[in-house]
Formats: structure tokens, C-alpha cells, sequence
């Protein structure tokens, strides 16, 4: 072999040693930069009390594919729902502390984040278009700002479960009068209590996770949902009665972990809220459709429910005169803002 040949050939052993020790530093300063390269995908888990078909679950596990496909793989969302946590302040508790990127406090909205309590005193919110144009809008930005300020979380969109109705085991809820002595489940935020005690019942707070049983045995009587979830939860299977009171409007929102929300690049930040205002039109599909009489008889009769309507003018007078004054004095920043909002 040529002295050339020999020189060359110790050379290339040096240069490959030197290479398999330095690992990618090796590499890079060789110049030698691998041609298959690929950042790992993020994973961002969203956790949710419910699973498909209700409502939310339906949007954001629709969300969770286009996530995926629309970044080229980047972004890598998965939605578990009910299979992770099944209460909502444990998901919340998980996304604050970054231990999950994302995830929705449902129904219990207003116990993690009471500013949102003004948007739940019966018959404040007057409409679906009223709530969406607040929340779409300086309402809602406001409310992102304080958010991520207060608990650390970014607001990908506002949301809605519809405007809440009482089923019932024993009796219809058809005025004020029917509630009384009747144990009504709530979620914990105080402002549901407030509404159940001041129209006339006796509210019980509970988590989701204890509902059923609980109306099995008899601990409540009935408790309150939109009439997508009393669908999508099967609350027919232990009630009776879905009376129409549209006495709660039922807002909460999805977020994400600040910390993870800062670490993903501008690209990827407007991908997530663009995905997740059409979820939000997803949820608003569901939800509107059935919130009427004649949709709710439709779809709950069949299923062993009667359906009846209610008093509403009756209800809203009791909740002026009873409830509502302490909550203007409470929310007195966002009250006259809400009250008074044009539609």
C-alpha cells in the first residue's frame, strides 16, 4: 500500500473515532450535518371530565387531528376524555402546575375562576349572540389578561354548555313554587347555590363524578344541565322531568399551561386559536340546536323524559328581586358591562 494510501486510510479511522466519540458535537463541527434531522413533535395533552358525544368532547377531540395535521406533525394533541381525571378542578390543577398542557374546567367554571361568576347569575346573559359577542370581544380579552396574570393560563377560547334546565326524579319544576324542598344538585361555585336557594329549592354542591349514584339512592332529587348534556350524560336513565327554566347560562373555556404556551413558536400560537375558535362554532352548533321545547321533547320523550315549560318570566322576577342584588354589588366592575351589552 502508497505511504498516500496509508496516511489516508488513518486519516478516515481517526476521523470516524472522533465522530462516534463526539456524538452530534462531532458531527456538527465535522460539518457533516445528518440529512434526516427532525425536531420531536410537542406533545400537548388536553384533559376533559366527558367523552364523545357530548358536546365539548365532540370539538376538541375534532381539534386534537387538525392540530396534528395542520402543523405537519409539530404539534402532537391528544384529548383524553374522561379517561385521565374525572373532576374538573383536578384537570385544572394539572394544567397550572404544567403537569398536562391543556384541559377545560366544564361546568365548574366559575369555582376556578370567579371572575366568571357574573356570567352565571340566572338570567343575567339574555342570548347565546349577547355571550358570544362579549366573549369574542374586549370582554373576553380582558378576562384572558387577568387569567394568565391571576392562575398562569392562556384562554384558547371561551365556550358554552347552554342555558341550564332543571331534571327532575319526583315533580316538574314549572314556577318558583314547584322547587321548594326539592334537593337540587349543583356545581361548587357559590353563584349555583345562590340561584337553586334563592328561586326556591335546596342546592346541594357536588362534583359530577357523584351525580348518578347520588340520584340513584336519593341523596338529590334532580339537579340542572343544558339539554345537550342531559343527552350526552344520559340523565335520563335517573330522571323523569326536564323542566325549562333557562335560569343558568353556562360559560367556561379551554386553556393552556402559560409556561407551555410561551414555548411554542408565533406560528404555532395562532394555529391553536384559530383551531380553537371553530371548535368553539362546534360546541355553539351542538348546543343551540337542541336548546329549544320543541327540539328538547323531540329528542328526550323518546327516551322516557317528559318535557315541559316552564315560568321563565316567573323565575326571572324571584332572581331580580332575591339574588341578584348582591352580585351587582360583588361584580360591580363587570356587572353594568354585561347587563347593559347590546346583542
Amino acid at each position: 500500500m502508497s505511504t498516500i494510501m496509508k496516511i489516508s486510510s488513518r486519516n478516515l479511522s481517526l476521523r470516524r473515532r472522533t465522530l462516534v466519540k463526539g456524538g452530534m458535537a462531532g458531527i456538527l463541527a465535522s460539518g457533516l450535518a445528518p440529512t434526516f434531522a427532525h425536531a420531536q413533535a410537542k406533545k400537548l395533552v388536553f384533559a376533559h371530565i366527558n367523552a364523545v358525544p357530548e358536546s365539548a368532547a365532540v370539538a376538541f377531540d375534532w381539534m386534537a387531528g387538525e392540530v396534528k395535521k395542520q402543523s405537519n406533525g409539530e404539534l402532537d394533541m391528544e384529548f383524553f376524555g374522561s379517561t385521565l381525571m374525572s373532576k374538573e378542578l383536578d384537570v385544572m390543577n394539572a394544567v397550572k402546575s404544567g403537569n398536562i398542557a391543556m384541559g377545560s374546567p366544564a361546568g365548574a367554571a366559575a369555582t376556578v375562576f370567579p371572575e366568571m361568576g357574573v356570567f352565571l347569575v340566572p338570567y343575567l346573559v339574555k342570548s347565546y349572540e349577547q355571550a358570544y359577542k362579549m366573549f369574542n370581544g374586549a370582554v373576553g380579552d380582558k378576562l384572558d389578561k387577568d387569567f394568565q396574570t391571576k392562575y398562569g393560563v392562556k384562554t384558547l377560547c371561551f365556550f358554552d354548555y347552554g342555558f341550564r334546565h332543571f331534571w327532575t326524579s319526583k315533580k316538574a319544576i314549572q314556577e318558583p313554587k314547584d322547587l321548594r324542598g326539592a334537593k337540587i344538585r349543583v356545581q361548587q361555585a357559590k353563584v349555583f347555590g345562590d340561584t337553586i336557594n334563592g328561586l326556591g329549592g335546596n342546592a346541594v354542591p357536588m362534583a359530577w363524578g357523584e351525580v348518578i349514584s347520588a340520584a340513584k339512592s336519593g341523596v338529590i332529587d334532580g339537579g340542572d344541565l343544558p339539554v345537550v348534556n342531559m343527552l350526552a350524560l344520559k340523565i335520563y336513565e335517573v330522571s323523569k322531568y326536564a323542566s325549562m327554566t333557562f335560569h343558568n347560562y353556562g360559560p367556561t373555556n379551554a386553556v393552556m399551561n402559560l409556561g407551555v404556551w410561551n414555548g411554542l413558536t408565533p406560528a404555532q400560537q395562532k394555529l391553536m386559536l384559530d383551531l380553537s375558535r371553530q371548535a368553539q362554532v362546534k360546541v355553539r352548533e351542538l348546543t343551540e340546536s337542541v336548546d329549544n321545547f320543541a327540539k328538547a321533547k323531540e329528542l328526550l320523550e323518546p327516551k322516557g323524559m317528559t318535557v315541559v315549560q316552564a315560568d321563565v318570566e316567573a323565575f326571572r322576577k324571584v332572581a331580580e328581586a332575591k339574588i341578584w342584588p348582591a352580585y351587582k354589588t360583588q361584580f360591580s366592575g363587570l356587572w353594568d358591562e354585561v347587563s347593559g351589552f347590546k346583542a
